[in-house]
């Protein structure tokens, strides 16, 4: 075995801080005059006829605040940047919250999200540890935002999508947004001390466990108003790149994540935490076991039907992200030889076919064949997935990534 694929070695350690600086330098062209982030191209040279998107500029924010904590260099300008523009091109100063971002001419996009509010979240949390001007008046307001909003206390649940006015409220409720509000209510809670975040983020994990329990261990994705499961939703376009049809492994192991850090930092080494690990285990492997090298070529395949059966074969780069980061964390959570042998493999396949070695970043798609490809994700939209992939591994697993990184630091 390769020392540079091995958790915990040395080499392994080097391998991801380069390719996290790589990922860092790769991204310096994104901000627009007015700070929305423009959509990278293979090469990271920004792809202007795109639109500006609030949820990619938040991501944005996140990323190159924690690279203050690095001393990457034009890590501050770059935050403020993002931050600049999440505070005024692409808040609605009428109605209060986040466009879902501008067209290439500065037009609106339509609707409120909660996905994209609750990466306002993350990223203001993440502005305010790093010192960032208006960070902290941005993450009062989103917050506020958020739990007028999205936040339904009664269900433990948050809603989807608004129009723009926030007058109308679509019937769809989707657990992709609920996956993301969990990461940004940890991190609000982690950087505020505020316990109410990291108990909301108890109640979304604990229903989710229930739907995913009761399937096998595949997260039923889309839901009708009153939180009946749609199973059949987007039978038709079953590559969508935030609704897709049927089972998405990637998301069972994001979960499976997400919920290891919730009851870690819940719970610690208490009795009561356990069960939700062992239950993290159940949908780390049951992804894994539906869809790693499930077709004869290695990496994940993006949807499953209901049975396991791969349905879009094609392989998403954050789908290797957050299996890396997953494996990593049961790793450290159970000591199992398993999760030792799945890391080595998710990163010898990141380096072999995903790492792109000429421009730096991530191939975001691939197909069966892992060839490039960009039906649903052309060029390298953003950081995020991938940057968060290179430290995860080694930071407290029990505390977002954005403080876990600073407190280390600090020792």
């Amino acid at each position: 075995m390769e020392k540079k694929y091995q958790y915990g070695t040395e080499e392994n350690k080097a391998f991801l801080e380069s390719v996290g600086e790589g990922i860092l330098k790769f991204g310096h062209q994104f901000p627009s005059p007015n700070g929305g982030s423009y959509y990278l191209g293979d090469d990271g040279t920004p792809w202007k006829e795109r639109n500006r998107e609030t949820w990619i500029t938040s991501r944005m924010a996140h990323v190159y605040s924690i690279g203050t904590f690095l001393g990457h260099a034009g890590s501050e300008e770059l935050a403020d940047a993002a931050l600049k523009g999440l505070r005024t091109e692409l808040h609605d100063d009428v109605n209060g919250g986040w466009y879902a971002g501008l067209d290439k001419d500065g037009n609106i996009l339509p609707t409120k999200q909660c996905y994209a509010h609750a990466f306002v979240i993350l990223a203001a949390s993440s502005g305010v540890l790093a010192g960032r001007p208006g960070a902290q008046e941005l993450l009062d307001e989103a917050l506020a935002t958020y739990d007028l909003r999205f936040w339904n206390e009664e269900e433990g649940l948050s809603c989807d999508t608004w129009n723009t006015e926030f007058t109308e409220l679509d019937s769809y409720r989707g657990l992709n947004a609920n996956m993301h509000t969990v990461e940004a209510f940890l991190a609000a809670s982690d950087v505020t001390g505020d316990e109410k975040y990291r108990v909301r983020a108890g109640r979304i994990i604990d229903q989710v466990l229930v739907w995913a329990e009761n399937n096998n261990w595949r997260i039923p994705e889309h839901y009708s108003s009153d939180w009946v499961a749609d199973l059949e939703c987007n039978a038709d376009k079953p590559d969508d790149p935030f609704k897709p049809y049927g089972a998405t492994p990637g998301h069972g192991i994001e979960w499976s994540r997400l919920i290891c850090q919730w009851a870690s930092s819940t719970y610690g080494d208490a009795a009561e935490g356990k069960p939700y690990i062992e239950k993290a285990e159940n949908l780390f492997n049951q992804a894994i076991a539906d869809a790693w090298n499930a077709d004869g070529a290695p990496g994940i395949c993006y949807t499953t039907d209901w049975n396991g059966k791969p349905v879009v074969h094609d392989r998403m780069h954050w789908t290797l992200a957050e299996a890396i980061n997953t494996a990593s964390v049961l790793i450290r959570l159970t000591g199992k030889e398993k999760y030792q042998n799945d890391y080595y493999d998710f990163v010898k396949y990141l380096d072999e076919k995903v790492l792109d070695h000429t421009y730096g970043n991530w191939y975001h798609q691939m197909d069966q064949e892992n060839n490039v490809i960009g039906t649903v994700w052309p060029g390298k939209s953003d950081l995020y997935h991938a940057f968060q992939a290179t430290k995860i591994p080694y930071y407290d697993a029990a505390c977002s990534i954005a403080p876990a990184i600073k407190k280390a630091l600090n020792k």
